[in-house]
């Protein structure tokens, strides 16, 4: 697993991506499932962080 400063925006949504996909297939057990559920909230704020600073950067070049 690589650390949160080293992954990309599309690895992050691919990880979630295949997380979501296991749930999907009731693939976790009890045990699993909150390890999961805790990966995936820390790849949606990394996502939602780099889409801020993506959406600052374009307001900035628009002004």
């Amino acid at each position: 697993m690589a650390k949160k400063s080293e992954i990309s925006y599309t690895e992050a949504m691919a990880e979630i991506e295949q997380i979501l996909g296991r749930f999907r297939a009731e693939e976790l057990s009890v045990d699993d499932l909150a390890k999961e559920v805790k990966r995936a909230t820390e790849l949606i704020a990394l996502c939602k962080e780099r889409l801020t600073k993506a959406e600052q950067s374009v307001k900035k070049v628009l002004e």
